[in-house]
């Protein structure tokens, strides 16, 4: 059964997906122009506060799953600079067509097709693993699943940070939030922290993105395989 998100109504479905039951969306300059004024100009800020947070350093490989238009991929890429590697994956072919074409030239900023559920990369691989609105897409039962895969492709020690929507706390905001279903959507995965445990994540810690994100940081434990 496939997950039905409360956008379905506004962005179109992927018309030929990487297998998934999560839910995958097409129409990636619809979906970058809702996002951009769903933030009134502070999506930038929100989600180099996500890079800050994630504590990516120059020259790391980094990994960002379900990345959509490639957004946090590119400020990322700028992160860990010309020695690191910036690697996207979304199951949405007009997403990674679309992410590619803004990356430009860039050869530390990649992007390629493939689900959270079942990563295409080696154990051990990247120092940081990144998703941000991706876990709601995806049904309760590949939730923790996504996160064990996203375990195994972090060297020991490594980073994972998830990011998810929140309800803002100022009336205005939590207005606009209704109109535009994100509180539904800030409610379809209502505790992150458990779901880094139970995919066997330590010492994670929650923090917010304001007004819009909250997250939680989790390492993959030493000597971990």
């Amino acid at each position: 059964m496939r997950v039905a998100t409360p956008h379905a109504h506004l962005f179109p479905r992927s018309s030929h997906p990487a297998t998934t039951r999560g839910h995958t969306l097409g129409a990636p300059r619809l979906y970058d122009t809702f996002v951009e004024i769903l933030f009134l100009g502070r999506r930038r800020a929100t989600y180099q506060a996500l890079v800050a947070a994630a504590g990516v350093q120059p020259g790391q490989r980094v990994l960002d799953v379900g990345c959509g238009t490639g957004y946090f991929a590119r400020l990322l890429a700028r992160a860990v600079g010309p020695d690191g590697l910036v690697v996207g994956i979304d199951p949405s072919p007009e997403m990674i067509a679309y992410a590619t074409h803004k990356a430009g030239r860039a050869r530390n900023c990649q992007f390629r097709l493939g689900t959270a559920e079942s990563l295409d990369f080696p154990a051990d691989y990247f120092d940081a693993v990144v998703s941000s609105l991706m876990i709601h897409h995806l049904p309760e039962d590949l939730r923790v699943p996504a996160l064990r895969e996203m375990r195994r492709v972090l060297r020991p020690s490594g980073t994972l940070l998830v990011a998810e929507a929140q309800v803002p706390r100022h009336g205005l905001l939590r207005l606009l939030a209704r109109m535009h279903s994100f509180d539904q959507m800030a409610h379809m995965v209502p505790h992150l922290e458990p779901l880094a445990a139970q995919a066997g994540f330590a010492a994670s810690q929650t923090g917010e993105a304001p007004p819009w994100l909250r997250f939680v940081r989790a390492a993959k434990p030493a000597g971990a395989a």
